[in-house]
């Protein structure tokens, strides 16, 4: 009968060739979880931020699923007061999917994704298919 001591767990571990199941389990153990995330919070007063999210919820609703882009197109022409920016709206829309009133698909067509936000009750078939444009993969023959 053969002993063998190891001084570190890699070692005894990892000490065969072929120990597949000791290296996954080596792997899985020496990552760190993903950090939770604490609850965004809104820093503007509450009836502004009461109006800010009624806009763009009525904007989604109406014009369909909507792009980051596109929502804030629709944003500038209606003049909300209090959006400062792109960015402030972003963490809007982040605060808004917390609490459900918003919800964010992608649509996936080929190699074009699309990350679309819609409300909870709007239908699925009248999402946009993304353009084919500049898609270097496809080549153009003269």
């Amino acid at each position: 009968m053969l002993i063998l001591l190891f001084y570190d767990v890699e070692t005894c571990l990892c000490s065969q060739q072929g120990n597949f199941r000791g290296r996954m389990f080596l792997r899985y153990f020496s990552t760190k979880p993903k950090p939770k995330m604490k609850p965004i919070e809104l820093n503007t007063p509450p009836e502004q931020n009461q109006t800010i999210t009624r806009v763009i919820f009525d904007i989604v609703k109406e014009h369909g699923p909507l792009t980051i882009a596109d929502t804030w197109e629709r944003v500038k022409e209606a003049g909300v007061r209090g959006l400062t920016s792109k960015s402030h709206m972003k963490i809007v829309l982040r605060w808004m999917r917390e609490r459900q009133k918003l919800r964010l698909f992608c649509n996936h067509v080929g190699p074009h994704k699309q990350f679309l936000y819609t409300t909870w009750f709007t239908k699925s078939n009248n999402i946009k298919q993304p353009k084919p444009g500049n898609d270097s993969s496809q080549r153009k023959l003269p």
